[in-house]
């Protein structure tokens, strides 16, 4: 294992010198998020860096040069920008002559696709991660302009297969990785009452199952659409009224009412499981590549190596489709040859071979026998598209029943917001909290219960815990009329709370209701007043250690003056996430937060 992430690092270094001669530039996400890769982005995404050639030839001002705008998922960030790299030294030209020149956008799949309906981005070709989101575009254009925008068909690029990490010793008794690993296997574990004592390891007590949330996710989506194929049977033709079948709902609420975490991204998921180990989340749903990296580079944090499941009934294996859009006004002729000769380059032998050292599966056959695809790195190099099915991608109607049987079927959550009304929050950060805070209430469900408790000298309860339908316009209409005075007494406000979150968990627990249980702790600045100290509120108020069923802090510093060592604190010994927000980003921590209940 040692020797293995040598060689990683190694690629990894050798990638980052290639892609600095490149000239490559990131750009942060405003909230303070990982940047955003394709299956773990939001609906709504940004773009996370670009890649092109850092040389003077490169230029739209060169009449002997042409310039191909590619668009990709960042998945296959570092290995696209290699071969862009080797692509750009290699002096290819169209058939006038002028040489071709990539520069490449990384983006997420989503947002890219809207930015190229808005007009917001107009590239040569376009790289998603999923045929779906191809299907998505074309269908946006046809309203436009009664053709797709790509007049052939996109060509598959590599694979990026979701499946299941599952902590080794685990996965093992489940029969990884010799005999197949189901989606049924998983969902009767989540319903056993004996839990893991079925498989005679009742200390690892209930399965703990963790996924993105598929109304911000894509890798959500997939999840839920691949579990739906799984308990159907299906790996293709899967039509939205079944999933409103008895079988398929129940099956579904099982494996959700024993999903302990949800995320915006699977990366933050498998952070978690790192940070908090075995007695947190036993497998979250993600990606193989994610699944071997967290492996290559966290192993010291790891209690035990993880294993990457492939599920036995199909899987989405992630193509990652290559596109010339020829039909956009914005494509010339020439441009349309530079992106066939660039398209004919990746899929050569050599890019393909290439591709596994990123941790990419290649199209045809199993990954390199001496690559970082193997058994010791967690995933079975054995396993290929001919062995595991690949899943029919979802379309727009399918995608839609599959949110909301999502939301009919998840745990729902109890949230108490906790909110600074002190006298900083004067002026822009009171006004866009206000905002912010409302529209956060309505992305909650009807049945979510929401409480809210502001804070300056001192703190007041604006309304207790109730259910959302039945206070939520009232409530709204009361965040917006809040306003600042006064000092800060946040720990207090904090623990309060908390405490009024572990009430009602003691309640549902006494009915055998099982939620999810979050703060969301909104702060500009230190604590300065109340008779709870900083020492009193992390021994007394909050959990010493992490439980994946317990109340978990969401704090965020707004603004500067906030102190962020403490809020980063409150998150960590929780299992929370804490955001970093301006009055300009808040309305996106905000969206961030909702994936995670």
């Amino acid at each position: 294992m040692d020797r293995t992430r040598v060689v990683f690092v190694v690629i990894i270094l050798g990638a980052m010198c290639l892609m600095g001669l490149g000239g490559v530039a990131y750009l942060l996400i405003p909230n303070g998020d990982d940047f955003v890769g394709d299956g773990r982005e939001p609906t709504v995404g940004e773009s996370v860096g670009s890649s092109s050639s850092d040389n003077s030839a490169n230029s739209s001002n060169n009449p002997n040069v042409l310039v191909l705008d590619v668009a990709s998922s960042s998945t296959k960030q570092n290995w696209l920008n290699e071969m862009v790299a080797d692509f750009n030294g290699a002096g290819l030209t169209t058939a006038t002559g002028k040489r071709i020149q990539v520069a490449v956008s990384h983006v997420s799949s989503g947002g890219s696709k809207d930015g190229i309906l808005a007009g917001d981005i107009e590239p040569v070709a376009w790289s998603p991660g999923s045929t779906s989101w191809v299907t998505q575009l074309n269908e946006g254009w046809e309203l436009r302009t009664n053709q797709p925008i790509a007049s052939e068909a996109c060509q598959d690029t590599i694979y990026t297969p979701l499946g299941v990490a599952m902590w080794r010793p685990m996965a093992e008794v489940l029969g990884w990785p010799d005999q197949p690993v189901s989606w049924e296997m998983l969902i009767d574990l989540a319903a056993d009452p004996d839990g893991w004592g079925s498989y005679g390891r009742p200390e690892w007590g209930q399965f703990r199952f963790g996924h993105s949330h598929p109304q911000y996710s894509n890798a959500g989506m997939l999840t839920m659409t691949s579990l739906a194929y799984g308990i159907t049977g299906k790996t293709s033709n899967l039509m939205p009224e079944e999933l409103y079948a008895p079988e398929v709902e129940a099956a579904l609420r099982e494996i959700e009412q024993n999903t302990s975490k949800y995320g915006r991204i699977t990366t933050d998921l498998l952070a978690l499981m790192a940070s908090e180990g075995p007695a947190y989340l036993h497998g979250v749903a993600t990606f193989e590549s994610d699944t071997v990296e967290t492996n290559l580079t966290r192993a010291n944090e790891l209690a035990f190596p993880l294993a990457f499941i492939f599920p036995a009934e199909g899987t989405f294996w992630g193509s990652h489709p290559y596109c010339i859009l020829d039909n956009a006004e914005w494509v010339s002729d020439e441009e349309v040859e530079a992106a066939e000769i660039f398209r004919d380059y990746m899929l050569a032998d050599e890019q393909q071979a290439l591709a596994a050292a990123h941790l990419l599966r290649p199209l045809e056959g199993e990954p390199p026998a001496d690559g970082l695809l193997q058994l010791a790195n967690g995933t079975d190099p054995r396993v290929t598209a001919e062995t595991v099915p690949p899943l029919a991608e979802p379309d727009g109607a399918l995608g839609e029943a599959v949110i909301d049987l999502f939301m009919r079927t998840k745990r729902k959550a109890t949230i108490i917001l906790v909110l600074d009304t002190s006298g900083s929050m004067q002026g822009q950060k009171m006004q866009t909290a206000r905002t912010a805070t409302a529209g956060f209430l309505e992305r909650l469900d009807a049945n979510d219960e929401v409480g809210v408790l502001l804070f300056n000298t001192r703190v007041t309860t604006l309304s207790p815990v109730q259910r959302v339908a039945d206070v939520n316009e009232q409530l709204r209409d009361r965040v917006l009329g809040l306003v600042a005075d006064g000092n800060t007494a946040l720990y207090d406000a904090t623990c309060q709370a908390v405490l009024m979150a572990s009430e009602m968990q003691e309640e549902d627990l006494a009915t055998g209701e099982s939620r999810l249980y979050g703060v969301v702790v909104l702060s500009d600045g230190e604590d300065t007043a109340g008779t709870v100290s900083e020492t009193q509120m992390f021994t007394t108020c909050l959990p010493r250690n992490a439980e994946a069923d317990g109340i978990k802090v969401f704090p965020i510093a707004f603004g500067d003056e906030a102190n962020e060592d403490v809020l980063a604190r409150m998150a960590r010994v929780t299992g929370g996430k804490w955001f970093k927000a301006t009055p300009e980003t808040i309305e996106s921590v905000y969206f961030s937060i909702s994936a995670e209940q």
